[in-house]
Formats: C-alpha cells, structure tokens, sequence
C-alpha cells in the first residue's frame, strides 16, 4: 500500500473536504460545525431520505446530496460514524411532513447513532424509520446471523430510488417498502490488492505482493479469503461472480437471478485503482454475465462511489430490478425510470440512461442560519429548569472525573493498539478525544463559583459524549442519557432531597443499563463494550455496605480481561476475527477503555 499522503494525518481533512463539495455545488449548503450536507431545495412536503457514515468513504455520502438523492447526509471521523447530535441536525436540516427515512450502512455505531436519534426524532413528532442497508454476500448467513451483512456499495442503488421515489411525492410507505425491497435483492462481493492507509497512522497491515484479498470490506477489514499466487483477471471476477450468483452456495444465495430478470451492475473503485483497470475489470465482468450466467444488465454503472480512501481494490454489486418490481407489485420499467431519473447530486453518474425530459428547477428557499439550527439542537439536560433542580455535586466527583479522563488519555496508544488488531484503529482517538472534551468542561466549571448542580454536571458529559462517533460513544452516550432520566426521576419522586449513596446511584445504573439493551443486542461474552459496562451497572445495582464503586470496577476490569478467550460476535471485528478465539487476541478495545476509565474514577477518590 501506499503510506505516502499530502495530509500528515486525518485531522481536519474531512471538514475540508465537506467544504470543497459545498462550494463547488452552490445548490447545498453546509452545516460545518455538525458536518451536515443539506440540499437547500428540500420540500417539506416530501419524504426525507438522510444517509450519512464515517469519512473516508467520500463521494459517499455527501455526493449523492440533492434534488432526486438525499435530502442530506452527514459525515463522522474518519471510518467512525457521526454522533447522534450530528444525525439531529441533519434531520432538522431538512424539515419534513411527510417522514424520514434514516438510511445506514449496517455498522454497530451507525445503527446505535441513527436508532437514538430516529427515537429522538419520533419523540419530537416526526414519521421516522431506520433502513439498515445490508448487501454484502462475502461472509455469509452463518458469519453474520447476529449482526446482519455489511453495507457496501450497493446501497447507493437503493438511495438513488428513494431519493427519486421522494421527487416523485411517493408517500413515507411506499418509499421505505421500496428500499427495504431493493436492499433485499442486492448482492455484493470486494476485493482489493492491499488495505488502505489512513493519513497518520503508523500501524497498519500489508498483503504479500503477490496476493489479493476475495470479501474485503471498507474499513481495512482483512477479507474473506487470499488468493496466492495472484489470479489472472478472468480467474478473479469468476471467483466474485460465484459468491454473488451461485444458487447451491446456501450460505451465500440471498436473491435469485434469472435470465429473463431486468438486473442492475454497479462496479465499484474503493478509491486506489486506475480507471483504466476499473472499465476493464467491468468489461470482463459484462462478458463473463452474459456467457456463463445469461444474464445482461440493463444497467451499468462504473466508478468511485463508496471509497475506501486509497484501497486498491474495487467491488461488484448486482441488483434484481424485476424482483424488486415483483415485491413491491409495480411495473419493472417504473423502478428502472426511478434510477434514470434526473438528480443534482454531484457525484451520482450522468450518462445514456438519464431520461430525456429535463428536470424541473424547483425553487431554492432562503439560506438557512446554520448558527440558529446548530442552537436548536441543544443536547439533553441542557434547559436550567431540567437541570437546576436535584442534588449538588459530589466535592470529590469533579477531581475522580478528571483522574479517569487522564488516565483513559494516558491509555489511548495501548487502546489503539487493540483496535488495530481487530477494528480500525479509531477506538483510542475517539476516547482520548472525549476525555479531553470532558476536561474542557470541568475547567469551564471549575472557573465558576461554587459546586454546579448534579444534573448540569451530567448534561454537560452527555454534551461531550454526543460529540463522539463510533458505536463506542453511541452506547456511553445512550447509558449516560439513561442514567441521568433515572436520576431525575428518582428525585422528582423524592419526599426529601434525593441522596446520590450507592443503592441510587446503582438503582439507576441498572434501570439504565436495561434502556441500552434495548438498543443493542451485544450481551457479555461477546466481546464489546458490555463485557465492562455489564457487570460494572449489575454490581453496582446490587449496592449494600460491602458493595460500592470500587467493587464494580473490580468486576468491569474482570469483565475486560476476559475478552481476550472470547470470539467477536458484534460490531467490525466479527468481520475481522469471527473465527478466532484465544488465540493470542488482544483485550476489546471497548471494553478495556470502559475499565481504565472506571479505575481512575476510582483511584481518583470517586464519591460512592
């Protein structure tokens, strides 16, 4: 692979790069500090279709933000997904009538982030739904039986007919059955030369030279299987074409195709490969589906649309346009017409199959202040009335906190480390980057006079938790908030003023935990986060005299020791290393951040 970049890290590169489409695209505007893309033609009347991710991935998905695409998107980190505070105001972005479609590629902090923030946007009022977009056929049922396929380039097929499905004022129905449709007859398989290099990073793996990867993914995942010496090109698309196509493969065969069936092929650059190879891997790929499949597309598309920054690789996607038309009981053409249909977006392809008619200019509405929508996306707890009222905090709370902070700060290239082995490496700047967010905010604190109300103490946390991408920051973010209505609750229903002692600091901690899991199905043993945070909130629950916070450390600590037997069941490292266990795996990464943290608040002096 290439190390060698312009940007000696990834620091600021993607809000640079949001910058340039904005400017180079006078029809979208954009909310830097959220790092949402909007299109200023979004009617209130139709369906809103927001996508979003990590960086890395560009043109996906801002490029595809526009009149007949997406109504917005919005972009986290590099490789880690945005915060539910970003998703929030791209969803008051583009103010809806008619509902929201939340459509995500299937990673554990995108479902945690997007599923808040469509509760969220539910509570406000608004028709909402999350689409899972899952087409990836390389590791099959049995890999992927918990967490469901991963999303790769296919999903821009599904984006592109939502977003003309909403043009054309389909209503919030019809529009999520056709996506949940065409999702379900999608199938793709990547493959790549070596692994991408993320500007800064100084851990990485290579594949040997003569080698190439069958099933890589999009985030630097190792594959499904090398292929060594290196195969001829024929020899590799028909290996690929196997996965997606062959009906006796029962682990692989999710759609049927037939040689009558109206099919879509969209071949896709992961960003490092010569457009001269791309049209000739595409060309092969069109001989080898007519001849040994009889089957030939009605629809190509060939280029960079879902990258994974330089990979030197590329992906295939085929879709069932007539089993699409077929499940969702309308004519084949009118799903064809909707993936011909005119878009602005900028990135989406014009070629020979845009219709003829020209697209109707609809008229652009005011510039948005984007300080005035930031303002409205205040996070939970943040109103006085909410937050004035309940206990004061703990003398020895702010100095544990920061204990904690520096000391999961001090952890950050052990935690990185660890998620290099079987993630992608995002996990220790992540924690180290809300931690030093948190000491901002004890500093701004501790300039005012007096102890801050608990509550504000605590909504002041969330705020910096919301910040943070990833499904690492989701789950905090979700057991804080969680925490925090809990508490309030317990004080409202108070006779007296509500004692923070171990019993109601580990009633709510419980009562908490249990709102995470309804959010996500990872459970001890399977190697995330819970392994910690479980028995940490459990034992805590069970507070007497001879059970407080020190001895639910003990048990998170115990918790994230024990991850290192463990197979991965949940989030990317089940792509990564779901058939190894015990054999010689680091800690999670998760896991092992949650214990560090949790014994400095300990051993700076925590209060229960």
């Amino acid at each position: 692979m290439s190390a060698k970049h312009f940007f000696s890290s990834a620091d600021g590169v993607v809000h640079r790069a949001l910058n340039s489409i904005a400017a180079r695209n006078p029809h979208l505007s954009y909310d830097s500090e959220n790092r949402v893309m909007f299109s200023k033609a979004h009617p209130s009347s139709k369906v809103a279709i927001i996508s979003g991710g990590g960086g890395g991935h560009e043109p996906a998905w801002s490029g595809y933000v526009g009149e007949g695409m997406l109504s917005a998107s919005i972009s986290g980190d590099v490789f880690a997904s945005p915060s539910t505070k970003q998703i929030m105001a791209g969803v008051r972005s583009v103010p809806s009538d008619a509902g929201i479609i939340l459509c995500i590629t299937n990673y554990t902090g995108d479902r945690l982030h997007f599923g808040l923030a469509c509760e969220k946007a539910r509570a406000e009022g608004h028709k909402a739904a999350q689409l899972p977009m899952t087409d990836d056929a390389a590791l099959g049922r049995k890999q992927s039986a918990l967490l469901g396929r991963r999303g790769l380039a296919g999903n821009l097929l599904v984006l592109k007919l939502l977003g003309a499905a909403s043009n054309q004022s389909w209503s919030f129905e019809d529009c999520l059955e056709l996506g949940t449709q065409m999702n379900a007859e999608l199938v793709t398989i990547g493959t790549s030369l070596d692994h991408c290099h993320v500007p800064g990073r100084t851990q990485h793996e290579a594949i040997a030279e003569d080698s190439c990867v069958v099933g890589m993914g999009i985030h630097n995942e190792p594959g499904l299987r090398t292929i060594s010496p290196m195969p001829s090109p024929e020899d590799l698309i028909k290996e690929m074409l196997l996965y997606l196509l062959d009906p006796s493969d029962a682990n692989r065969a999710f759609t049927t195709f037939a040689s009558k069936d109206e099919v879509a092929l969209l071949v896709n650059n992961f960003g490092g490969l010569s457009t001269l190879e791309l049209e000739a891997m595409t060309h092969i790929a069109l001989e080898q589906l007519e001849r040994d499949w009889k089957l030939k597309p009605c629809r190509i598309y060939s280029g960079i649309f879902e990258t994974s920054l330089n990979g030197p690789g590329f992906s295939l996607t085929l879709g069932n346009l007539s089993n699409v038309a077929r499940r969702t009981n309308r004519p084949v053409q009118q799903i064809i017409d909707l993936l011909d249909e005119p878009t602005t977006a900028p990135a989406w392809p014009r070629n020979g199959y845009m219709a003829a008619k020209a697209a109707h200019e609809a008229a652009v509405p005011p510039r948005r202040d984007s300080k005035a929508q930031t303002e409205s996306d205040k996070p939970a707890f943040s109103t006085t009335a909410a937050t004035a009222r309940g206990p004061a905090t703990p003398a020895s709370l702010i100095p544990a906190l920061r204990a904690a902070c520096n000391a999961a700060i001090a952890a950050e290239p052990q935690i990185t480390n660890y998620d290099m082995q079987l993630g992608d490496g995002d996990c220790g700047v992540a924690v180290a980057g809300v931690c030093t967010a948190v000491l901002k905010k004890l500093d701004a604190i501790s300039g005012q006079p007096g102890a801050p109300p608990f509550f504000m103490l605590l909504s002041e946390l969330n705020a910096a938790l919301e910040d943070m991408g990833g499904s690492l920051g989701a789950i905090l973010s979700i057991l804080c908030t969680a925490l925090a209505g809990s508490l309030q609750r317990a004080a409202a229903a108070a006779a007296a003023d509500l004692e923070l002692s171990p019993a109601t600091v580990g009633a709510a901690a419980r009562e908490a935990l249990q709102t995470l899991q309804q959010y996500t199905g990872a459970r001890e043993g399977d190697r995330t986060a819970m392994d910690a945070l479980i028995p940490f909130c459990e034992t805590l629950g069970r507070s007497t005299a001879d059970v407080g916070v020190a001895v639910a450390v003990r048990a998170a600590e115990e918790g994230a020791a024990r991850t290192r037997s463990l197979r991965p069941r949940f989030g990317r490292a089940v792509y990564v290393g779901g058939d190894r266990a015990g054999d010689g795996l680091p800690r999670d990464a998760g896991a092992h951040a949650v214990a560090v943290f949790l014994r400095g608040l300990v051993e700076g002096g925590a209060w229960v």
